[in-house]
């Protein structure tokens, strides 16, 4: 059964940090390409980033650009996302989603698994 469990989500207050987290189970993590992507309240998803199988390729939406950071350790089937600077914009559910082709990150309609998501609420 394929599995992808998110956690480290919370309440943190605006230029807070927070780092989630994505354990992974039932497929070979190592050959997907893995996403973040958020939905906000009342709004459609949007992806964050993406990071290629092998990690060597990373991209960011540019709204998070110099703030989140993507990784992944395929030796323990993790996907994790560093959150510095947070904006009340950053709210909302973060889901992490595997998919086949680096390169099609956007085409988030077409991700093969994902995650039930963890909030993530920044207010003062």
């Amino acid at each position: 059964e394929v599995q992808l469990v998110e956690s480290g989500g919370g309440l943190v207050q605006p230029g807070e940090s927070l780092r989630l987290s994505c354990a992974a189970s039932g497929f070979v993590f190592s050959t997907f390409a893995m996403s973040w992507v958020r939905q906000a309240p009342g709004k459609g998803l949007e992806w964050v980033s993406a990071i290629k199988d092998d990690g060597s390729m990373t991209s960011y939406t540019h709204s998070v650009k110099g703030r989140f950071t993507i990784s992944r350790d395929n030796e323990k089937n993790t996907l994790s996302l560093q959150m510095n600077s947070l904006k009340p914009e950053d709210t909302g559910v973060y889901l992490c989603a595997a998919y086949s082709y680096y390169s099609d990150y956007r085409l988030i309609r077409e991700y093969d698994y994902w995650g039930q998501g963890t909030q993530v609420t920044v207010s003062s």
